[in-house]
C-alpha cells in the first residue's frame, strides 16, 4: 500500500469538446478514463478468467449487490476475505445498489419510505434492501466503490411517477451518506434520476451536490428509453454535475452509445452486453456485429478481426468460431467473449488517446465509418 493514495480521487487530464480523460486513483490501483466495466455480476465475469480480464485493459469490474447478497451472501465473503479475494481480482471493484435488479428480477416487490422487501427470483425467499443495509452488504462485500441505493423506474413512465422516484431515492440518498460513513480508500457515488425531464434532472443533481458524493452516475437511463432519447438527457445531465468529479453512466452499453455517452461528458460505463453477446455467438468487430452462428462462417479461414491482437483473432479462424458456437463448446463462449471485451478496451483506449490528442472528432468520424462498412464479404 506504500505510495498508494489513502482517498479515492479523480483527476481530469484532458478534454476535447466535451469528451474528458483522466485518472481515478484509488488504493487498489489507478483506473484510467474513459473506462468501460466488465460487469462480474456473481463474483465472476462469465467465460472469463479474473487475470484473462485484466489482459483486455479493463482497470475496474462490477460486482452486483442483488446478486451476492442472494448467493453465497455477503457476510459470507466477508468471512472469505471479501469480495476482491474471494473472486482473486486484486484491482478495484465497484459494486452497484441492488435497486435496478430488484426493479427488474425480484418477484412481488413492495416500495415503501424504509425501503424494498422482495422475494428472491432464485428461490421465492423474503428480503428486505434498505439504504442501510445496502451499505452494510457493499462494506462487507469490500468495494472500492460503492453505489447509494436508488428506486430506478422502467420508462416510460408518467412525470409525476418520475418526479416522486426521483425525490424518494435522493433522501435514500442522503440516507446512504450517513450509514457509509468515512471509510478512507473507498468512495460513495451518488445517482442522478429524473428520466427524460429536464427540470427533474436538475433537481436531483442539485440534491446530490448538496448531501455531497465521491463521484456521481446518470441514472435512469438504457431502460427503454431509447438511444435518441438517452443522448438528449445527456445532453444536459453531466453538466449538472461536478466538473472535478468522475461521471458514470450506468448500464450502458452498445459501442456507439459509448462513444456518444463520452462525447457528451461521461468517464465511466458498465454493461453485460460484450459478455452476454459472447455466449450467444455475437461478436463485435470494428466493422460492425458478426453472428457466427451464421452459415456464410462455416468455411472461412479468416479471422474475426484481421486486426485484432485477442487470442480468438490471433489463434483461430471464423470457420473454428462458427463450429464451436454449433457444437455448443464452452471455448466458444470463453473466445467470444474475450474478443468482446478486448474490442471494447479498444474502444476506451482509442478515445482517451484522441482526447488527449484533441483529435475526438477524427476518431469519432473513423469509428463510425468503420462500422458503416459492414462486415467483410463471405468467402
Amino acid at each position: 500500500m506504500r505510495g498508494r493514495p489513502v482517498r479515492v480521487s479523480y483527476q481530469k487530464t484532458g478534454q476535447d469538446g466535451q469528451a474528458r480523460t483522466g485518472v481515478i486513483s484509488t488504493p487498489r490501483g489507478e483506473i484510467r478514463t474513459p473506462a468501460f466495466m466488465p460487469v462480474g455480476t456473481a463474483g465472476t465475469v462469465k467465460a472469463m478468467m479474473p487475470e484473462s480480464v485484466r489482459e483486455t485493459g479493463a482497470d475496474i469490474l462490477l460486482g452486483n449487490t442483488y446478486h451476492l447478497m442472494l448467493r453465497p451472501g455477503a457476510e459470507r465473503v466477508a468471512r472469505l476475505g471479501g469480495l476482491h479475494g474471494f473472486m482473486n481480482w486484486d484491482r478495484p471493484i465497484l459494486t452497484d445498489s441492488g435497486g435496478f435488479q430488484v426493479m427488474s428480477l425480484a418477484g412481488l416487490r413492495k416500495l415503501t419510505e424504509e425501503g424494498v422487501t422482495f422475494k428472491s427470483h432464485i428461490d421465492g425467499s423474503k428480503h428486505e434492501l434498505t439504504p442501510e443495509r445496502s451499505m452494510e452488504i457493499q462494506r462487507l462485500l469490500g468495494s472500492d466503490i460503492v453505489m447509494c441505493f436508488d428506486e430506478c423506474p422502467a420508462l416510460p413512465a408518467s412525470d409525476e411517477a418520475v418526479a416522486e422516484s426521483m425525490r424518494l431515492s435522493m433522501r435514500w440518498a442522503a440516507r446512504s451518506k450517513e450509514a457509509f460513513g468515512d471509510r478512507p480508500g473507498h468512495a460513495l457515488f451518488g445517482i442522478q434520476q429524473g428520466g427524460v425531464t429536464r427540470d427533474l434532472r436538475a433537481e436531483s443533481a442539485e440534491k446530490l451536490v448538496e448531501i455531497g458524493f465521491d463521484g456521481y452516475a446518470v441514472g435512469g437511463l438504457a431502460v427503454g428509453e431509447g438511444q435518441e432519447a438517452m443522448f438528449g438527457v445527456l445532453d444536459y445531465a453531466p453538466g449538472m454535475l461536478p466538473e472535478d468529479k468522475p461521471r458514470y453512466l450506468m448500464g450502458v452499453g452498445k459501442p456507439d452509445d459509448i462513444v456518444g455517452a463520452v462525447k457528451r461528458g461521461i468517464d465511466m460505463m458498465d454493461c453485460v452486453l460484450p459478455s452476454r453477446s459472447g455466449r450467444t455467438g455475437q461478436a463485435w468487430t470494428r466493422r460492425g456485429q458478426v453472428n457466427i452462428k451464421n452459415a456464410r462462417h462455416m468455411d472461412d479461414p479468416r479471422p474475426l478481426d484481421e486486426d485484432c491482437t485477442c487470442p480468438a483473432c490471433r489463434n483461430y479462424s471464423r470457420a473454428y468460431l462458427h463450429h464451436v458456437f454449433r457444437s455448443q463448446e464452452i471455448i466458444s463462449s470463453m473466445l467470444l467473449t474475450w474478443h468482446n471485451l478486448h474490442y471494447y478496451q479498444q474502444i476506451m483506449e482509442g478515445m482517451r488517446g484522441a482526447i488527449a490528442a484533441g483529435t475526438f472528432a477524427a476518431w469519432e468520424d473513423e469509428f463510425h465509418a468503420g462500422r458503416a462498412e459492414g462486415d467483410i464479404e463471405p468467402v
